[in-house]
């Protein structure tokens, strides 16, 4: 089921009287990202998935974002769909929002799955890139912007023998709005650091990193899961920085057994 609230598509899958698991993409993708993980988990949890503001179907506003408007948007719709402290999953930019949340209003969840994110902030050089990227969406169009930067985000083998999988994910951001592409990409450069926070966090928290990431390497991760005291780390084969899309039987296996924990 797919609804519409303030401007974001939220999408609904299981019972709703099961524990719920929200799932934030990353950039710049949507909630398909999590398909393979929504398809399996429905059976036995409720899954809410929902656009980033800009991206997919939701709408891209005046596009000037920043992480805390993202993360009003993650509590407006934990608040609209009553949800009681669901687990929140989130791959890269949605990592960003859910360390943001959980530093704000971690007594709102009950865990945390952070899938091939950081909590550090944008360095002075990840601000220039930040900028150049927009300057080439400027200049060359968003879908240029796109079919240039998504198979980044793959890994080599993924490169080499997944490329429908690659394809059909290039295909599926290039028609995002600009105005959209852009927001997010400033929202991400205007992040605050949550690294301190990580020490803070009493919820459970799961960190899944594919092995071959290399916009967030394995060993950044690790260091983020040594600083969370009730944490579980693992590496996924066969992917990069999208593992979720990558490998999902490895992704569910981890995931499937974190969930059980909690809703035991």
């Amino acid at each position: 089921m797919n609804i519409k609230k303030n401007g974001i598509s939220i999408f609904l899958e299981g019972d709703i009287s099961k524990l719920p698991v929200v799932f934030i993409h990353g950039f710049p993708f949507d909630h398909n990202l999590w398909k393979k993980q929504i398809s399996k988990f429905s059976l036995n949890f409720f899954c809410v998935a929902y656009d980033v503001r800009g991206l997919g179907k939701s709408d891209p506003g005046d596009g000037q974002y920043t992480m805390e408007s993202f993360t009003d948007d993650l509590e407006m719709v934990i608040d609209v769909m009553r949800l009681h402290r669901p687990v929140i999953c989130g791959l890269s930019m949605g990592g960003y929002i859910a360390l943001r949340a959980v530093e704000r209003i971690e007594e709102k969840f009950s865990g945390i799955i952070l899938c091939d994110t950081r909590s550090n902030a944008d360095s002075n050089e990840g601000k220039i890139n930040r900028a150049l990227a927009i300057k080439k969406i400027n200049s060359e169009g968003v879908k240029s912007y796109i079919k240039e930067f998504i198979p980044s985000c793959f890994s080599e083998e993924s490169l080499g023998n997944k490329k429908n999988l690659v394809r059909e994910t290039i295909s599926n951001s290039e028609y995002f709005s600009s105005k959209g592409v852009k927001g997010c990409i400033l929202a991400m450069a205007g992040r605050i650091d949550t690294t301190e926070n990580l020490s803070k966090l009493s919820i459970p928290a799961l960190i899944l990193c594919g092995e071959q990431d290399k916009i967030s390497p394995p060993d950044v991760m690790k260091g983020m899961a040594d600083k969370i005291s009730n944490s579980e780390f693992y590496k996924i084969p066969k992917a990069g920085h999208l593992s979720p899309l990558e490998n999902p039987d490895a992704v569910n296996k981890y995931i499937d057994n974190f969930l059980k924990k909690i809703d035991a």
